[in-house]
């Protein structure tokens, strides 16, 4: 039975909990306030804030199951860094796209009443009541097919470039609790800064599986058709830019860390061991307090 009941909370965990779902809900939520609320319940930036509280607290909620990674394209970066397994990345993706699909369909459901009323019925892409883009991305009118390329490789190259030096131990560890406050302030930031152009998806999950949704559930061909067919654009563009991101980050910083850093206090007991040993000598017995350091470093490893 509690083999049973792990293998259930695991299952649970990957399709509900750990995934996108809970970012998608809030995000695509705080979305859907503002825009069928034509502006009188918040503005841009609490989109924005919606979309990085809502990650903050999904890897809160889940990072004690799997790591909370939330983005297929930081565990691809993490499996080419060989510190994720490659086999499990197939199930990890699909999570995140099934979780993704279940928050928007959450989303949908709160506020269906607003979103046919602001619609007037009609689930419309593209048009001053257009209501598609609550759920994905689409470009702006001035954005050009090139344009949008380059903006999520950019982008998702720099998202994924802070992600790693966020994980990075030698390049100075972080105190419990305070990884997810920054991942969420990194997505604010990158919100506030380039979002405009076609607001910043980031996350291949979290666009896809609300477009597969908003498909089904009205909208038709026409969330694939869009922007001259932009759909695929935040699927690959982020695998591409996450990718250059992490081997940035890599060859520049992380190849270059000479040692681990150590502690004021290890510093001292290294200093005090190589003195221990040079005044040993020749002696044929080992030193009281270079045995004793011997115990503390063998404490530590």
């Amino acid at each position: 039975k509690i083999r049973h009941s792990l293998i259930i909370s695991q299952i649970v965990s990957f399709f509900t909990l750990r995934t996108v779902f809970y970012g998608t809900l809030i995000g695509s939520g705080a979305a859907a306030q503002v825009v069928t609320s034509r502006g009188t319940h918040g503005d841009y930036l609490t989109i924005q804030l919606g979309s990085a509280l809502g990650a903050v607290f999904g890897i809160f909620v889940a990072r004690g199951v799997s790591g909370a990674h939330l983005n297929p394209v930081y565990s691809l970066s993490l499996c080419v860094l060989g510190r994720h397994p490659w086999k499990k990345l197939p199930l990890y993706s699909l999570s995140h796209l099934v979780g993704a699909f279940l928050g928007a369909a959450t989303v949908y459901l709160q506020y269906y009443d607003a979103i046919q009323t602001f619609s007037g019925g009609e689930l419309l892409v593209a048009g001053p009541n257009a209501t598609a883009g609550i759920f994905c991305s689409y470009p702006a009118d001035h954005l050009s097919f090139w344009g949008g390329l380059v903006d999520q490789v950019v982008a998702t190259a720099l998202f994924l470039l802070c992600c790693v030096a966020l994980e990075d131990q030698r390049n100075g560890p972080l105190p419990d609790g305070l990884h997810p406050v920054l991942v969420g302030a990194l997505i604010l930031t990158m919100g506030v800064s380039m979002g405009s152009n076609c607001g910043f998806p980031l996350n291949p999950a979290r666009d896809l599986g609300p477009r597969l949704f908003t498909f089904v559930a009205g909208w038709g061909e026409e969330v694939f058709k869009a922007g001259g067919g932009w759909w695929w654009v935040p699927i690959v563009a982020p695998f591409v830019g996450g990718l250059l991101g992490t081997l940035t980050y890599e060859l520049l910083i992380e190849a270059h860390h000479q040692t681990t850093p150590q502690s004021p206090q290890q510093e001292q007991e290294a200093v005090e061991l190589e003195e221990v040993v040079v005044d040993s000598g020749n002696n044929s017995k080992t030193h009281p307090k270079l045995l004793k350091l011997s115990k503390i470093y063998s404490k530590q490893k």
